[in-house]
């Protein structure tokens, strides 16, 4: 058992009072007194732990100004919790939280009156602040080797006219200086053994389009955008390069970060690039781990100090990492952006911006986005030079002719109704439905009464665990629950979990996949 010092919310004027004291349990613990509710703190163990990440609720009882029963509302650290008695608070302060600020204890977590302020002050903007400026045009940066690319005799046999034939026919679209002829097969590609030995044991018979065409400008070491949907295999399309990448520089020392970096707007996506670098990595040894917010800190710590040679992040927990000091960016040499515009759309670009910072400029950067809006483009002009871009299929936002596509207006109080009326219609063996909503909330109502109906339906949003996200995803994977209630945070980079590779992204599917939009 260790101490730490904590602070206990109760009500108190327009914001919230600070109760503060010191409680001598394993995890960090901050009351909501008025709810009833306790939110443990994990991952305290680390230093300059962030107390507003990491959390779980409990259920208190409090009795005369301590905590008298505590029930865990999840299996987390169950064996830890059941029963904690004699905490006491030990002071009381008036001031707002952790903002500060006088006059009745307004302000704390949510800001308000009185207090002002707190860590309800937009922290999205302040992260970051606490890294140092790189002055690159001052700093001795090794050379590094990033070409890698000589073209199969096969490739380089073929006209022109038959290059701009297969591009054709693949939908493929280049722009740019020098940009290289596209590959048919994968033995055109000149993977090494080891990456060829992992591609053939997953049984694909041939390249996708990005991956034809994103494959030899990645490894030729160019600075790449790639425009391309969810479930074209964009994936593989930088994680092969990356690991020839890797295995061309010097081997990492004690304290060095990462050589390459994937950038990702969701806990969701990163875990899949994870599975998949780990997967084609298997044959060379090379490390990887996930970096994301709401999971335990301490794992990913871990990895970090151990030493890995690709970091799949999410911005936010990436920041975090680097201003505690637990990793940095100076090995970096292989950035990846995966679905940028995703990323802009969540306002992530000030938490890019300072994390490009941190990496040498003459690093390769490959740029992945579903759409290609001017914020994009404006991205891609500031950190990527001589780039060459890819774009597969047509750059207008166009329905997927390969799918069924059906819009039913209707008013809310009809929908839920026809709901029920079109999983009737569709539901069949072996079926799954995807039906996406705006708010978590509604997510939750529909969840609900689908299984009091009698629906097999489950739901994924925010607010969710990653440890039940991660179940939650299996069990609609596996078909034992066919029917996923999801929010905007798992709209993409769920084309894995679905047959047809392609069902990501319309309004609404029929049979055997079908996507609603409610």
């Amino acid at each position: 058992m260790r101490q730490f010092n904590v602070v206990v919310l109760g009500a108190g004027g327009v914001g919230k009072s600070a109760l503060t004291g010191t409680f001598n349990v394993a995890l960090g613990i901050e009351l909501d007194v008025q709810a009833g509710l306790v939110r443990f703190i994990r991952d305290v163990f680390v230093e300059n732990y962030d107390p507003t990440i990491e959390e779980e609720y409990r259920r208190t009882i409090m009795i005369d100004g301590k905590l008298s029963s505590l029930e865990v509302l999840d299996t987390a650290g169950a064996e830890q919790f059941t029963s904690l008695n004699e905490v006491y608070i030990k002071s009381y302060s008036g001031y707002g939280g952790y903002g500060g600020g006088h006059g009745g204890g307004g302000g704390g977590y949510g800001g308000g009156g009185g207090g002002g302020g707190g860590w309800g002050d937009d922290r999205m903007s302040n992260l970051g602040g606490g890294l140092r400026a790189v002055d690159w045009a001052n700093t001795k940066i090794e050379r590094f080797e990033k070409n890698f690319y000589v073209e199969d005799k096969r490739v380089s046999s073929l006209s022109q006219q038959e290059v701009d034939e297969f591009r054709r026919i693949k939908e493929i679209k280049v722009q740019g200086r020098g940009v290289p002829r596209p590959v048919q097969s994968f033995d055109e590609c000149g993977f090494p053994e080891y990456l060829m030995t992992s591609i053939l044991a997953q049984g694909f018979d041939a390249p996708t389009p990005i991956q034809c065409q994103a494959w030899p400008m990645a490894l030729s070491g160019r600075d790449v955008v790639a425009i391309a949907q969810t479930g074209s295999g964009k994936t593989i399309s930088f994680a092969l390069p990356a690991m020839l990448h890797i295995n061309a520089q010097s081997l990492l020392s004690p304290g060095d970060g990462p050589i390459a970096l994937v950038l990702a707007p969701t806990r969701e996506l990163a875990v899949q690039i994870q599975q998949e670098c780990t997967k084609f990595g298997s044959n060379s040894r090379i490390r990887n781990t996930a970096i994301y917010g709401g999971a335990p800190k301490g794992p990913q710590i871990r990895d970090l100090q151990r030493g890995v040679e690709i970091v799949i992040a999410t911005p936010g927990r990436l920041i975090d990492m680097l201003e505690t000091q637990k990793t940095n960016l100076r090995r970096v040499t292989y950035l990846v952006m995966d679905e940028a515009d995703r990323m802009l759309d969540m306002g992530f670009e000030p938490q890019i911006r300072k994390i490009v910072s941190q990496i040498r400029p003459d690093r390769q950067t490959l740029m992945f986005s579903a759409t290609w809006p001017k914020d994009v483009q404006k991205l891609a002009n500031d950190f990527l030079s001589d780039m060459i871009q890819v774009n597969i299929g047509s750059m207008d936002l166009t329905a997927n002719h390969n799918i069924q596509q059906i819009v039913d207006v209707c008013s809310d109080f009809e929908k839920r109704a026809k709901l029920i009326k079109h999983l009737d219609q569709i539901s069949a063996e072996n079926a799954k439905v995807l039906i996406f909503v705006a708010t978590k909330r509604v997510a939750d109502d529909i969840t609900k009464y689908l299984r009091q109906d009698g629906w097999p339906a489950l739901a994924i949003h925010g607010d969710k665990e990653q440890r039940e996200r991660d179940w939650v995803l299996g069990e609609f994977k596996a078909g034992r629950s066919p029917i996923l209630i999801a929010t905007d945070v798992a709209s993409r980079g769920l084309a894995n979990f679905v047959p047809s590779r392609d069902s990501a992204s319309p309004r609404l599917a029929f049979k055997p996949e079908t996507q609603i939009m409610n």
